[in-house]
C-alpha cells in the first residue's frame, strides 16, 4: 500500500457561520451534500460540524493535488460518518475521475473541532485497507 497524496486543513468556525449567516441555504446547498446537511443539522454545534466538513473537504483536494480547478465542486467531496463515527470520504463527478486518473483508490480521513476552530487532515492511497472494505462506497 502507498501514500499518494496527504493534505491537511484548518479553519475558523466562525468564518463557516458567517458564510452561513450571509448566504443562508444558497451557500449551505452550494458547499454540502443532503447527507452532510442532515448529518450537521442534527447536531448540537452544527457551525463546528459544517466546518470540520469544509476543512476536510480543504483536506482531500490537497491530498489529490487538485486544488480547486475546472470540473471539481465542492459537492463532489462528500464526508459522511460510517457506524463507528469514523468519517468517510465519498467521491464524485471531476473529483472521482481526477483520483482514478492517479489511481487513488482509498481517501481515509479525520476531523476534529472545537467551538473556535475545526480541522482535517486526508491520506490518499492506492489501495483500500483491508478493515476499510466495507466502508468505502465510492470504490
Amino acid at each position: 500500500m502507498n501514500v499518494l497524496g496527504v493534505g491537511t486543513d484548518i479553519t475558523e468556525v466562525l468564518r463557516i457561520a458567517q458564510m452561513i449567516e450571509r448566504h443562508g441555504e444558497l451557500f449551505i446547498a452550494r458547499v454540502y451534500t443532503p447527507a452532510e446537511i442532515e448529518y450537521c443539522r442534527t447536531r448540537t454545534m452544527a457551525t463546528q460540524h459544517f466546518a470540520g466538513r469544509w476543512a476536510a473537504k480543504e483536506a482531500v483536494l490537497k491530498a489529490l493535488g487538485t486544488g480547486w480547478r475546472r470540473g471539481i465542486s465542492w459537492r463532489d467531496v462528500e464526508v459522511t460518518n460510517g457506524a463507528a463515527g469514523r468519517p468517510s470520504v465519498t467521491l464524485r463527478g471531476g473529483t472521482a475521475d481526477f483520483a482514478e486518473k492517479m489511481g487513488i483508490r482509498c481517501i481515509l480521513a479525520s476531523i476534529s473541532h472545537c467551538r473556535t476552530h475545526a480541522t482535517a487532515s486526508a491520506v490518499a492511497l492506492d489501495e483500500i485497507p483491508a478493515t476499510f472494505t466495507s466502508e468505502m462506497p465510492w470504490v
